[in-house]
Order: C-alpha cells, then sequence, then structure tokens
C-alpha cells in the first residue's frame, strides 16, 4: 500500500524495527483524502451482501412481522455505529491502523494476540465469500450456454475445473486490488455503491410489478400478539435479535482504524458512516422481505436465496441479477474481510510483512482452508463458530474504548507505540490488564458458545443467556476488569496528531 504518495518513508532511528514500517506508520496530510462521501460509499458497499439481504429471514422466522425486523435490523446498527466511531477516533486523529492501536491497551507485544484473533476470522470469511462470487460468476456462464460448462468434479478438489477456474478468477481479482492497496479499494467503494443501491432498487420494482405487489408476507401478523403462537416472548426475540445485528459489524468496528485513518476530519469519518451504515442496513433488510413476499406470489414459494432466485429469473436477469452479486461480494470482501488481516499479518513482522504481503497470505489463507468444502460438510457448524468467533470480540471493543476514552482521555504517545522500551511496551511488552481483561471478558460466553455450536448437549440455562448477549456482556465485563487493572499513570507525552 502507498502511504506516501511514492515518498519512501524512513523508519525513525528510536524506533523498533519489529514494530515499525511505512505501511503501520502514522498516515501524514497528503494521504489523509477521504471525505464523508468516501465512507459513506464504503458502508453501501460493504452493507450490499448476501447475509444482510438474508439478515430479515431470520428475524421473520422467529415470528416478526416485517417492519418489527427492519426496525431491529435498524436499532442494532445505530447501536454498533457508536463504538464504530469512537474506536474510529483515534485512527482519524493519530492516523493509526488498528493493530497499532491495540499496543496502548495489550503492549507492544501483547497487540498481536487481539489483532491475530481478529485477522483469522476474517480470513475465514473471506475464503468463503471468495466460493460464493465464484459461484456466481459459475451459474452465470451455465446459464448463458445452457449448462456447457457443467463437469465431472475433479480428484481431491471435489469440484470440476470450471468452477475452479471461476473460483480462482474471482480470488485473482481481489489480488489486483491488494497490489494497488487502499486508495483502490476507495475507488471501487466509491464507484460501486450507488450502482448497487440501483441494482437492489430495481430488483424490488422487479418483484413489486411481477407479484402486482408485495404479497402476503407484508400483511402478516407478528407471532407475538395476542393470540399468536409465540404470545408474549417478543422482547426475548428482539434482545436476541439485536444482538445479532450488532454482532454482524462487530469485527468491522474493531478494525475502522484502518480506514478512519485515512480521513480528513473526524466530522468526515462520523457523518460518512452515520449515513452509509443504520439506513441503508434496514433498506436492504426490507428488500430483502419483499422481494421474498413477492416470489410467493411469482413462483409459489418463499425464495430467499438470492442466488436461488437469481436462477429462476432466467434470461438476461440472471446475468444482470449474478453480475451484481459478484460485485458486491468483492466490495464486501475487500473492505470487510481483506483490510483487517492485512494489517494484522502486517504487525506480526513489520520488517518482513508489508500491507501487501499480509493481503497475499489472508489471499493464501482464502484458498487453502478449500471453503467450498468448508461449506459442504461443515455448513451450520461453520456460521455458528465463525459468528461465535465474531461475538466474543466484543471483550477487545470494550478494551480499547476503555482504554483511549477513560483512560488516556484519547491522548496517545505515537513515539512510544514503536518503542519497546516505551510506556506501552513495560513488563516485556505486555500489558496484562488488557491482557487480563480480555480472557475475564471472554470467559462467561465460553459455556454458551459451546452449546451453540454443538460441542456440548447442555449447558445451565443462565449461560445461554449470556451469549445471547455476547457482545454486550464482553464489552461490559472487558472494559470494567481492564479500568480495574490498569496502572493509571499519567500519559507523559502528548502526540501530535495529524487531523483533529
Amino acid at each position: 500500500m502507498d502511504n506516501t504518495n511514492n515518498q519512501t518513508m524512513t523508519k525513525p532511528s528510536h524506533y523498533d524495527g519489529d514494530l515499525w514500517n511505512e505501511d503501520l506508520a502514522p498516515t501524514n496530510a497528503e494521504t489523509r483524502t477521504w471525505v464523508w462521501k468516501d465512507y459513506a460509499a464504503l458502508w453501501v458497499a460493504m452493507v450490499v451482501c448476501v447475509p444482510t439481504y438474508l439478515l430479515s429471514a431470520g428475524l421473520v422466522s422467529e415470528g416478526m412481522n416485517w417492519y418489527q425486523a427492519v426496525i431491529t435490523v435498524l436499532l442494532g446498527n445505530i447501536i454498533v455505529l457508536v463504538p464504530m466511531m469512537l474506536i474510529g477516533h483515534a485512527g482519524a486523529k493519530y492516523g493509526l491502523p488498528f493493530p497499532v492501536l491495540l499496543r496502548s491497551a495489550f503492549g507492544t507485544k501483547g497487540a498481536k494476540i487481539p489483532a491475530l484473533a481478529r485477522g483469522l476470522v476474517a480470513c475465514g470469511w473471506f475464503g468463503i465469500n471468495t466460493w460464493v462470487g465464484g459461484s456466481a460468476i459459475y451459474v452465470i456462464l451455465n446459464s448463458v450456454s445452457g449448462d456447457a460448462f457443467v463437469g465431472q468434479a475433479l480428484p481431491f478438489l471435489g469440484i470440476d475445473i470450471t468452477q475452479t477456474l471461476c473460483f480462482f478468477a474471482f480470488w485473482a481479482m481481489h489480488l489486483v486490488f491488494i497490489k494497488h492497496g487502499t486508495e483502490s479499494i476507495r475507488w471501487l467503494e466509491t464507484f460501486a455503491a450507488p450502482f448497487l443501491i440501483l441494482m437492489g432498487l430495481a430488483l424490488l420494482g422487479w418483484a413489486y410489478v411481477n407479484a402486482g405487489g408485495f404479497g402476503e408476507m407484508l400483511s402478516t401478523p407478528s407471532q407475538f400478539v395476542e393470540g399468536g403462537a409465540k404470545e408474549g416472548q417478543f422482547w426475548t426475540a428482539f434482545f436476541a435479535g439485536l444482538t445479532s445485528m450488532v454482532g454482524f459489524w462487530a469485527t468491522m468496528a474493531l478494525n475502522i482504524p484502518d480506514f478512519t485513518r485515512f480521513a480528513k476530519s473526524q466530522k468526515d469519518q462520523m457523518l460518512g458512516q452515520a449515513i452509509g451504515l443504520p439506513l441503508p442496513m434496514a433498506l436492504f433488510a426490507f428488500i430483502g422481505v419483499a422481494v421474498t413476499s413477492a416470489t410467493v406470489t411469482i413462483y409459489g414459494e418463499a425464495i430467499w436465496d438470492p442466488v436461488a432466485l437469481a436462477g429462476r429469473m432466467g434470461g438476461m436477469g440472471v446475468v444482470l441479477a449474478l453480475a451484481a452479486l459478484a460485485l458486491a461480494t468483492l466490495t464486501t470482501n475487500l473492505a470487510a474481510n481483506m483490510v483487517a488481516p492485512a494489517y494484522g499479518f502486517s504487525n506480526m513482522a513489520p520488517s518482513k510483512i508489508s500491507f501487501k504481503m499480509g493481503g497475499y497470505i489472508t489471499a493464501g489463507i482464502g484458498v487453502a482452508i478449500f471453503p467450498w468444502k468448508l461449506l459442504e460438510t461443515a455448513g451450520g457448524y461453520l456460521f455458528t463458530w465463525l459468528t461465535g468467533y465474531s461475538a466474543l470480540l466484543g471483550p477487545i471493543a470494550g478494551i480499547l474504548i476503555a482504554d483511549y476514552f477513560i483512560l488516556r482521555k484519547s491522548t496517545l504517545n505515537i513515539d512510544a507505540l514503536f518503542q519497546h522500551a516505551g510506556e506501552y511496551g513495560a513488563n516485556n511488552g505486555w500489558n496484562m490488564a488488557g491482557v487480563t481483561a480480555l480472557v475475564i471478558g471472554i470467559l462467561p460466553n465460553i459455556p454458551g458458545f459451546m452449546h451453540a455450536a454443538g460441542f456440548v448437549e447442555s449447558v445451565p440455562a443462565v449461560f445461554d443467556t449470556l451469549y445471547a448477549y455476547a457482545w454486550f456482556v464482553g464489552l461490559i465485563i472487558a472494559s470494567m476488569v481492564y479500568l480495574l487493572l490498569s496502572n493509571r499513570a499519567p500519559v507523559t507525552m502528548q502526540a501530535k496528531s495529524a487531523s483533529q
């Protein structure tokens, strides 16, 4: 990634080589080019993806009517927007990526644990989404050729030659943007955002016209009303659903500094995120409900899966729909699942691994996990694992917010973040307050996670309840423990920020 407008940055002599490289260094005024429109476009392009389309499906299946589901999605994203802006504040103020910011709370060495944890879950999603995008290309080819590309499964791989080539073709698209860094990702997100919104609205219009309205689902009452199948259970379902909505972007709430470090101002990152996240999420969730309700009238059955729906549309409709799906998958995958591990791997060995190399490592892992085999053999368990893993990252968010805003009053010593001998490198580079708080914040959620993942048959009900609120529980407990354990020594030096 080029942070320096083609000017080579020189490592300050007092910085340690295993903590610094050009990609981890604070951004300068020349590279702070992102305005609010860029952040709004970033979020719109990430929001438009298959999981968002399916969000309301899960809530409706739990008994909500359409507007209860959409409101739950909206509220969940308003809630997660708060830590997103708070953690993003440090990135915009000091120009620091997520792994470097972690050093303040976890120590110069201890920071590698949460950075790697965030990165590995992203690698899993990277591989899965790459397979989804490649599958869309495969379906397009067979739709326009009468299944001419369907073949026998290859030995060991378990997929045919065209599926393999489509997967690697879509995978290679990511390599292009990895090579050209975050500015190329910004360009793609800005270009894709309006197109994806138009495609979503076009799909909504198609459903409305062909169904003569949105069908029965939008008039289906909530199951929680008096006499309903789940009478009196609304609030239980609501809070569980709300936690799931928060957990949906819990990972991005952590590494948002990777993007806000390029902001021209705090206003730009805050306004852009406020515009780009909650309302588009609610809109796309509504499109999912409305279009699915229309498929009942059009096809005689509810089709929630947009890939399956595209296949039923036929003609050029399937090509356009799946091309939009592939683009949506690419934009989401690059921003949500590539940037974080790229910085995380770079932070493991800065002198040897650049942001670009970290991105290539992420892409390599995405192939090595054989995502099609994982989905085939472990489907539900895999998603339970990854979702649970993401929810367990709440403690990291709590520790970061407590450290940056409460303990340090948003004042960081930038030089010390790149020195083992500085204040963040005490105790051999391990801030045990942060590490201990992370462990204690995670512990209450482990039994519920083990039950949800199917590793144990049952646990006491209290643990299932805690796990239903896992992100909130972890965030609150970890932040409180961190503040109790922290040494409230005054910050010795206030670093200058390129943009306040």
